[in-house]
């Protein structure tokens, strides 16, 4: 049976990465041997998980390095003399081991605008594009692992911007409700949010470590970008407003 080499952080912000060796079998992944460990060797490891399927975002963790799911990462994978290193999450407060208080996030989500629909045709149906449809449902997808929340630099490396920037799964959100056709919140309201949006620069990190693969930044970050500037920096829109009113 081959033998799993784990470093795995434990303690609070002033632990240490600290080493064990796992027994595994074929078709394991990182979470079934971390919960092999937690079993027989460290019972009082703390690990958040759920699902187990890839579809609840609760094991997320950051292992050599990457932002990933722990549930997702198979160990064939991983050469056997290869030491796995697996780190809670960076951009968030750590509460122990491989825990973070990601409460930040639902914050955030309550400043996000509802969706408000338009009235319902004389039938009772509201009628969409397949091509809105489509769209809409890749933003759905999203399963709130925060992987992208974590690898983005902005709060990463740059804590304080969190009073000012919401990151990647927001803007996801945010599109959500922007783009959506049958949406009647006033435009200004989907894109003068205070989210910080300015703060991107696009380098495209959230959407590499999205499981689900969401185009976050092409399909969301870029044209509610595109839509602040045509609001707010359209030399037209500017001249409506001072001169008629016109928002």
């Amino acid at each position: 049976m081959p033998v799993a080499r784990l470093k795995v952080w434990r303690g609070g912000d002033d632990g240490a990465y600290e080493d064990y060796e796992v027994e595994y079998e074929e078709g394991m992944v990182v979470l079934d041997v971390v919960h092999r460990l937690q079993a027989t060797q460290t019972p009082d490891l703390a690990v958040r998980w759920n699902c187990k399927a890839g579809k609840c975002g609760s094991c997320s963790a950051e292992i050599n390095g990457r932002p990933q799911l722990q549930c997702m990462q198979r160990m064939e994978q991983y050469p056997e003399d290869e030491v796995i290193q697996i780190a809670p999450l960076k951009t968030f407060p750590l509460i122990r081991d491989l825990v973070c208080d990601v409460s930040w996030n639902y914050k955030i989500a309550k400043t996000i605008p509802e969706f408000q629909l338009t009235a319902p045709d004389q039938d009772g149906n509201r009628r969409m594009a397949q091509i809105d449809i489509d769209r809409g449902q890749e933003f759905r997808k999203c399963i709130e692992c925060y992987l992208c929340q974590d690898v983005c630099h902005v709060i990463r490396d740059h804590p304080d911007n969190k009073d000012d920037f919401a990151g990647p799964r927001f803007f996801v959100q945010l599109a959500n409700v922007a783009m959506h056709p049958l949406d009647t919140n006033p435009r200004r309201d989907t894109v003068d949010h205070g989210f910080g949006l300015e703060y991107c620069n696009i380098t495209k990190c959230c959407t590499d470590v999205c499981p689900e693969h969401i185009k976050i930044t092409d399909n969301a970050i870029i044209p509610l970008k595109e839509r602040r500037v045509d609001e707010f920096y359209d030399p037209l829109r500017i001249i409506g407003r001072k001169f008629f009113g016109k928002k």
